[in-house]
């Protein structure tokens, strides 16, 4: 039994970039997964994935571009108020306006630029540069 199979997914495609794979299969799938799955896909860090059915909670197959130079989950799931992102860039980020941190809103789960541009806050997720 995993405890946290988000950090999990993250670290196994981490791994699988480190030493070059094509792509890399994560179970089990998960609407939380899929949607940072797809938040790095537009922001051009992954390929496409898609959802393979095998009758035990589904495997997610991840196409890799290796474009990814870090990523991982954010533990604790640290509050975070709509002015207080530039300290967690800090901390996460290697640079100003470099990688992305996915955020869980009321609005959905986003990227920090974007929970800027609405004014929100929420919960971190994970981190991608």
């Amino acid at each position: 039994m995993l405890n946290d199979p988000l950090a999990a997914a993250l670290t196994k495609v981490f791994n699988a970039e480190r030493i070059g794979k094509q792509e890399v299969l994560l179970k089990p799938a998960s609407k939380i997964l899929k949607r940072i799955l797809t938040i790095m896909n537009e922001h051009r860090y992954i390929g496409s994935f898609e959802e393979v059915e095998d009758g035990k909670g589904n495997v997610l197959k991840v196409h890799l571009l290796g474009n990814i130079n870090r990523c991982g989950v954010i533990k604790p799931r640290f509050s975070t108020k709509k002015n207080e992102f530039e300290k967690w860039e800090k901390r996460y980020l290697p640079a100003k306006d470099f990688g992305i941190i996915v955020v869980s809103t009321p609005q959905g789960i986003i990227t920090h630029i974007h929970a800027k541009e609405k004014s929100t806050g929420g919960r971190l997720l994970a981190y991608c540069y």
